[in-house]
């Protein structure tokens, strides 16, 4: 099996390479085409980042580490970006605590813990989040000064391909020269049409974040991850949820069964969801929101009422205003940066990763890309395969996915395999009684090499990791089966679902 295992990595890495070496870069770069930018003088750059996000930040400190003279230039003042800011980081920390106001209500009792009353104390709450923010902006600030990354607080625009000009947050102008500049300025709210958010009763993710009392209804457009994850927050806390959608399914990249157990969990927990459903206008002029929806193939129409609504029907990256039209910098029509696979875009000297480009809008897809980029720039090799990049929906239960879905395997004509084990068969599950959930293994038939994995448990964003590993290095499914799992843990689930698929389990 050993053997075999290591006969399969090998043959993926040469045909990997063999495919690398084949395909054709999109736009021809050399280091001679960069000699024309390079800038003169003692204050030049070797590499200049704009936007301190997880891509920008981590693409800052790496281009360090390889010894090139690197400055980041943030508009927010605080490194981190969206992510650290208003997304990634604070959601998780409200996740968490509204979590455990859940827990105690409802599921202590049953652990032999009771007390008389238990309450949400919401500024406590939000102080919480405020102060595990300001802790990891901080400790980037740290890293920045450890790797001698300079660190520039403030807007920064094209002037030339090798020039940055910069308003700083102070008000003075000044500008950046860079041999090489990674655009890195991530996404924004995507709009809708007729819906002004003011951040108080209309909201985006980052108002959501911030509300100053519970709502005692809400109504979340879009059943996308972030729409779920916040309406989940509050929903725990005391809310009425409705989730509106536009499309016949949420999250529709999520494998089809998968997705229809997830949502089956969302609304034993109380989520309304309303699919198939379009917002024809928002009106927020008296005390309350009131929502006019009809169905998204038109039909007769009705009206919602929430107290706040959230406006969570996706992002789209921040091109604009950069000066990139100038530099004749090549866009898609929604405003992405075309680049190649060395994340170079068709103007010398310009490059683009995370949320600029297209992929996955994720901040560790955008970290990847960092990495990758300033390698390929100090001459050395980077890669990022985004069929490996993994998804997870960060409500209970978890959600967490790597590589095809069942709809993606039927639709390439792959002969395959799947293998499933409950979490209700799992031990240690069922001792902390917490075991709604599955894994789900998709493997080709005839070489067992898995395809995807998908988690539906708690803790699934932890768990996919080894799956991850797995499709990393062309395992099959006999590998992770055959692999010594610690008893009891959640992750003997997935080696169970491993043994179906090749096989049979052992505990169902």
């Amino acid at each position: 099996m050993a053997m075999a295992s290591i006969a399969r990595r090998k043959s993926t890495l040469i045909s990997r390479n063999l495919c690398n070496s084949s395909d054709s870069l999109r736009y021809t770069l050399s280091l001679s085409s960069f000699s024309r930018y390079f800038s003169s003088g003692s204050d030049d750059n070797d590499v200049v980042v704009i936007g301190g996000g997880p891509g920008g930040y981590v693409a800052a400190i790496k281009a360090a580490q390889l010894g090139l003279k690197t400055t980041c230039i943030e508009k927010r003042g605080a490194l981190g970006g969206t992510c650290l800011n208003v997304g990634c980081i604070p959601s998780k920390a409200l996740l968490h605590s509204s979590h455990m106001y859940h827990e105690a209500k409802h599921s202590f009792a049953s652990h032999g813990v009771k007390f008389s009353s238990v309450e949400v104390d919401l500024p406590a709450m939000m102080g919480q989040k405020d102060k595990a923010v300001s802790t990891l902006t901080r400790g980037i600030e740290g890293l920045f000064k450890k790797n001698k990354v300079n660190y520039v607080k403030g807007y920064g625009k094209f002037v030339s391909p090798s020039e940055v000009s910069v308003e700083t947050l102070e008000g003075e102008n000044t500008v950046v020269k860079g041999k090489h500049i990674i655009v890195a300025t991530g996404s924004d709210v995507k709009p809708l049409p007729g819906v002004t958010i003011d951040e108080k009763k209309i909201v985006s993710s980052t108002g959501a974040l911030a509300l100053k009392e519970i709502p005692k209804k809400l109504v979340v457009i879009g059943a996308g991850y972030i729409g779920l994850e916040m309406g989940s927050v509050w929903g725990r806390i005391g809310s009425e949820v409705t989730v509106v959608e536009f499309a016949s399914d949420i999250v529709p990249t999520m494998d089809g069964e998968i997705r229809k157990q997830f949502q089956r969990s969302l609304e034993k927990q109380g989520m309304k969801f309303k699919l198939n459903t379009k917002v024809v206008s928002v009106d927020s002029s008296g005390n309350g929101v009131k929502l006019v929806v009809e169905p998204s193939t038109g039909g007769e129409q009705t009206t919602l009422e929430a107290d706040v609504v959230l406006v969570s029907a996706g992002r789209v990256p921040f091109t604009a205003g950069l000066g990139l039209e100038k530099l004749g910098v090549e866009m898609d029509k929604v405003g992405r940066i075309l680049v190649n696979e060395r994340f170079a875009s068709n103007v010398p000297g310009v490059y683009a990763i995370g949320d600029v480009i297209p992929g996955p809008m994720l901040a560790h897809k955008a970290e990847e890309d960092g990495f990758a980029c300033v390698e390929f720039i100090a001459g050395k090799h980077g890669h990022v395969d985004y069929d490996m990049v993994p998804g997870v929906v960060y409500t209970h239960p978890e959600v967490a996915s790597v590589g095809k879905t069942e709809e993606q395997v039927k639709t390439l004509g792959v002969q395959y395999r799947v293998g499933k084990f409950p979490f209700l068969a799992n031990s240690r599950a069922k001792a902390i009684d917490d075991a709604e959930g599955l894994v789900k293994i998709l493997a080709e038939k005839e070489s067992d090499k898995i395809l995807g994995v998908h988690i539906m448990s708690p803790n699934a964003g932890e768990l996919i990791h080894e799956a991850v590993l797995a499709l990393q290095y062309g395992a099959s499914s006999e590998d992770i089966a055959r692999t010594c799992h610690a008893h009891p843990t959640m992750s003997e689930a997935l080696k169970e679902a491993a043994l179906a698929t090749f096989d049979k389990p052992i505990h169902i």
